[in-house]
């Protein structure tokens, strides 16, 4: 006997689209099946007609654990940070069932446990699954790099790093503290351990040695508005990182994306490395195929900056294409997000806030600008906004996928919900870059592993329905490009 049925939907799978119904059992889906071959006695039916059924969707980059952690410095007295809690309801309210966050990894003891400690913050706080990415710093020990394996067995396989502290000296001790960059032979020596052990590498690439000079520069020639973010995290600096970055991975083997592509540059490089047959995979946020740099002119314009920085309109149209044509791997937003007030607080180039308000629109506005607008068949809108995410980072097919054994994840889009986007229609914080967007298509059916999360516009899960995932990446990704 089926616990739930979801019948009348136009359902994405692996084997393609089609008028299927789908029957789930506890957690899990049991089949995929032809219009009323499937038992309804005793199930919970969702009546999906004229709607489009698609796996809930996976954001690969969120930062919301580290806002809550021990003496996390409160950015608004009074008003919490974004923690798990606010970031996990944004996302089901959007349709995403699965959070990525970040955990860094200490230099001493127990790694694995180390990494739990962090996510601990999760429990009791998740309205979504969620897991973690790995961070390791230039103050991390070899001895950390060497047994790097431990994270591997324990189910944490990804791992970030930056190659710029983002912001320069003089902002120690306050929330705008510089990020912690990775050194060259830190990096390489990672690297090896990752090939060695079956780990995928996120990077944020941006050459730190011409950064940290942009903002001399920037500071000398009166150019120290936060307007001018584009000409610190510039074209040239993404160029400079990505080319070294692949070249290391070149000479080690690993497989690894980068995080948060900006420029036509950048796409360039991982598009190069991909045609010589190396696993290296790009993710772009939707902030930047919605917005570019000259947007930061506007009075409030801080609101559409996160890092590296928004570049030019021939640069989200580049991006675009390469969603469209595959060398760009899949959405995210890189959440971690404020209030309005304190978003707009910072008016120069080095205060200005990073992290954007994006987890709950991003499968929405997906939709909306690639398959209403660009025409993106269902299938690749699935693989970039949760299927080829949860490949990469070793959850699929449990994640990011329509078929019998996968968790029951679903995420229904109403075709015919067209408006523009009111902060009423919206769940956290109180302000949206997205504000006014014309949206056409919106997952208004949210379930999380069987479970109705949201429906008819009321929320019915709660903090406690979400749990942590743990991980093992499929070779076949590593070894080439896959997707």
């Amino acid at each position: 006997m089926l616990d739930m049925l979801i019948k009348g939907g136009q359902v994405v799978t692996p084997s393609g689209v089609g008028n299927w119904d789908v029957g789930v059992e506890g957690e899990r889906i049991v089949a995929v099946a032809l219009p009323g071959v499937l038992p309804e006695e005793g199930a919970t039916v969702i009546d999906a007609t004229g709607k489009i059924v698609v796996p809930g969707g996976v954001e690969a980059h969120a930062h919301a654990a580290a806002n809550v952690q021990p003496g996390a410095r409160e950015t608004v007295p009074g008003t919490p940070n974004a923690g798990p809690a606010v970031h996990s309801l944004g996302a089901i309210w959007g349709g995403t069932t699965t959070v990525v966050d970040f955990a860094p990894v200490p230099s001493e003891g127990d790694l694995a446990a180390g990494i739990h400690s962090f996510m601990n913050v999760w429990q009791g706080n998740a309205y979504t699954d969620y897991t973690t990415h790995c961070i390791y710093r230039e103050g991390n020990s070899p001895d950390s790099i060497a047994r790097f394996h431990e994270l591997v067995e324990a189910g944490f396989p990804s791992v970030k790093i930056f190659t710029t502290n983002i912001r320069p000296p003089g902002a120690e001790g306050t929330s705008l503290t510089p990020i912690g960059r990775i050194d060259t032979g830190r990096l390489g020596d990672l690297m090896d351990q990752m090939h060695r052990h079956g780990g995928v590498l996120a990077v944020h690439g941006e050459d730190d040695e011409l950064v940290m000079y942009n903002y001399l520069l920037a500071q000398q020639r009166g150019l120290w508005d936060w307007h001018n973010v584009h000409l610190i995290h510039s074209k040239t600096v993404e160029d400079l990182a990505f080319r070294h970055v692949v070249r290391l991975a070149q000479r080690t083997g690993v497989g690894m994306y980068f995080v948060h592509v900006t420029a036509s540059d950048g796409k360039d490089v991982i598009a190069e490395a991909r045609a010589s047959g190396m696993p290296v995979y790009g993710e772009v946020l939707t902030l930047a195929l919605s917005f570019e740099a000259e947007q930061y002119k506007e009075s409030d314009g801080m609101k559409y900056h996160t890092y590296p920085s928004l570049k030019f309109i021939e640069d989200r149209d580049s991006l675009w294409d390469g969603v469209m044509k595959g060398d760009l791997s899949f959405t995210a937003t890189d959440s971690s997000f404020t209030t309005y007030l304190d978003k707009i607080a910072g008016t120069n180039v080095r205060d200005i806030r990073g992290g954007n308000v994006g987890i709950e629109i991003r499968m929405g506005v997906n939709y909306t600008e690639a398959v209403v607008k660009r025409g993106m068949s269902l299938e690749r809108y699935v693989d970039v906004t949760s299927a080829n995410a949860a490949k990469l980072l070793g959850m699929y097919p449990r994640k990011g996928c329509i078929a019998a054994g996968s968790d029951a994840d679903f995420a229904i889009i109403d075709p015919s919900f067209k408006k523009a986007l009111e902060l009423s229609d919206l769940h956290v914080r109180d302000y949206n870059p997205w504000e006014g967007w014309d949206v056409e298509g919106w997952p208004t059916t949210v379930i999380l592993r069987g479970k109705v999360m949201v429906d008819g516009g009321q929320l019915l899960g709660d903090g406690n329905d979400g749990r942590l995932i743990l991980r093992k990446v499929d070779q076949s990704v590593l070894n080439r490009p896959a997707f």
